[in-house]
């Protein structure tokens, strides 16, 4: 098995529409729960990962220089992520379709894997 990252990403604007009204917030944390909880059941979940705040800043350079963030040049935004284990990307991109980001229409499941790094041991 291998480590997959899914980073969920959407627009600002999409992301307010589908928490909406209180309701429309309820259901969509419910579809979330629903969602994790059969892929811990099924063994993939690795990481529950967390929601990431819709601000932030950026360092760039060799001069360090700051500005807002995130990805202000960028239309979507990464809201959060979670870590799965899977047998390749094709079935990484299976688990992701169930995502309650994608019914909403505005928004996307980016699948990356985890590069697995030599680190030396700890002597």
């Amino acid at each position: 098995m291998s480590e997959f990252i899914f980073l969920f990403r959407a627009s600002d604007e999409d992301a307010r529409a589908a928490i909406g009204t209180p309701e429309q917030a309820q259901k969509s944390l419910q579809a979330w729960l629903s969602w994790t909880r059969e892929l811990e059941t099924n063994g993939y979940l690795k990481n529950r990962g967390q929601p990431l705040a819709r601000t932030g800043k950026i360092i760039r350079g060799d001069r360090k220089i700051v500005t807002d963030g995130p990805f202000v040049e960028s239309k979507d935004m990464v809201l959060g992520f979670l870590s799965v284990e899977a047998r390749d990307i094709t079935q990484a991109i299976e688990l992701a379709n169930g995502c309650p980001i994608l019914s909403g229409g505005g928004g996307s499941v980016e699948v990356r894997p985890v590069q697995q790094l030599p680190w030396p041991t700890d002597t």
